[in-house]
């Protein structure tokens, strides 16, 4: 028992003497620290960023985020700076003209008009895919050129159908000098007073074409009385004759010829 302690006790302070020297030989030397390295630039252009640089197309992301936002605004941009709200208030007023709560539905109604609409904008858009869109994809145009060149061609459709009277309400509204020519009417007036110019116009017509109507609804109703036919709704009787009158005189192809050509005179 005792030459067992004696050895642990000799086994003790042999690590306790020679431990340190021998970690100390194992442990590895220090090396002085490397100097920093230049930084390596990528020719790729993959990953990159790419806004407003002249001569450099945009890159593939800046794309997507731009087609993605306009998409984003576009039932708006479609309400307010084309045609379709003239188109389907016109249409919507036949419709009640007749007697028709539901014939033809609001799905139909309203594709008409967006087809029409694109119909007629087809120049501008050709105009503003020309002049905006395409040279800033191609890195010919920075994004601010190329969007002030891009809506000039909307800018001039829109003043062309829009009544000065409408630009002086919004002007006064916004408290605002009123601009010398139409090139300082800013967008934000341009837009309210284009929509509203184009609901004034859409309810003249939609005046024009209730007159008619009225008519046959007024004979209608007097030829009942007369009979002594007062239980007798004069809409039903009078629904069909107004139906028989707008296909003889192919009412659908009038009325559109007519929006059409309220914006090429």
């Amino acid at each position: 028992m005792k030459a067992v302690v004696l050895a642990a006790a000799a086994l003790l302070c042999a690590v306790l003497l020679f431990g340190p020297a021998v970690v100390a030989e194992a442990a590895p030397t220090p090396q002085p620290p490397a100097p920093p390295s230049a930084p390596v630039v990528d020719g790729s252009p993959d990953g990159t960023v790419n806004i407003d640089i002249d001569g450099v197309e945009p890159s593939q992301s800046i794309t997507i985020l731009i087609a993605l936002t306009l998409l984003s605004v576009a039932p708006a941009l479609l309400l307010a700076c084309t045609a379709f709200t003239k188109i389907f208030v016109v249409l919507s007023i036949t419709r009640n003209a007749l007697g028709l709560s539901n014939v033809p539905p609001n799905q139909v109604i309203a594709g008409l008009a967006l087809f029409i609409s694109l119909f007629i904008m087809s120049p501008v858009l050709s105009d503003m895919n020309k002049d905006g869109v395409q040279p800033y994809l191609k890195g010919e145009k920075t994004q601010a050129v190329a969007f002030k060149d891009g809506v000039q061609p909307l800018e001039a459709f829109m003043l062309k159908q829009t009544r000065k009277d409408e630009i002086a309400l919004f002007t006064k509204i916004a408290d605002r000098p009123m601009p010398k020519n139409k090139d300082d009417v800013p967008l934000t007036t341009l837009i309210p007073a284009f929509v509203l110019s184009e609901l004034r116009a859409a309810f003249i017509i939609g005046f024009v074409i209730y007159i008619p109507f009225l008519v046959i609804d007024m004979v209608v109703s007097a030829t009942l009385m007369s009979l002594g036919m007062m239980m007798l709704p004069p809409v039903t009787i009078a629904l069909p004759f107004k139906l028989l009158l707008f296909v003889l005189v192919n009412g659908w192809g009038l009325i559109l010829t007519a929006l059409v050509a309220s914006y090429r005179g």
